[in-house]
């Protein structure tokens, strides 16, 4: 059953839903932070998870999903090769939602996603 597997339908069909969200996570990569709204960065929160999911793996196929959702291919070299090492220990939660105010214009909700710090011990065995 299918039962509360809802998502946000951000006022876009699916297919400009998908290419933002896609271009949001490829931005979030190569950043590490981004100011959005509130309810774009909650929906971002969870591919941007699955990603690093995907990047802590690190087999072939898993590269190959992740370049299939990302936007550029540096973007999963980043992922993969410098960002995974740092988040081995941990088990979920790679990402903050911070609020930060309104947008002057429209008020929106806005809030700041970003990857929360690598581990102090796998950062430092990594080097």
């Amino acid at each position: 059953m299918r039962h509360n597997k809802g998502y946000r339908k951000l006022s876009r069909n699916s297919a400009q839903r998908r290419a933002m969200l896609r271009n949001m996570v490829t931005s979030l990569i190569d950043h590490g932070r981004i100011t959005v709204t509130v309810f774009r960065a909650k929906e971002l929160r969870s591919i941007a998870d699955r990603m690093m999911t995907l990047a802590k793996r690190g087999d072939l196929a898993s590269r190959r999903r992740a370049l299939a959702y990302v936007m550029r291919k540096e973007s999963v070299y980043k992922l993969f090769d410098e960002m995974a090492a740092g988040y081995q220990e941990r088990s979920g939660g790679y990402t903050r939602v911070l609020k930060v105010g309104r947008r002057h214009g429209d008020a929106a909700p806005m809030a700041i996603i970003e990857f929360v710090e690598p581990s102090v011990t796998a950062a430092s065995s990594a080097e």
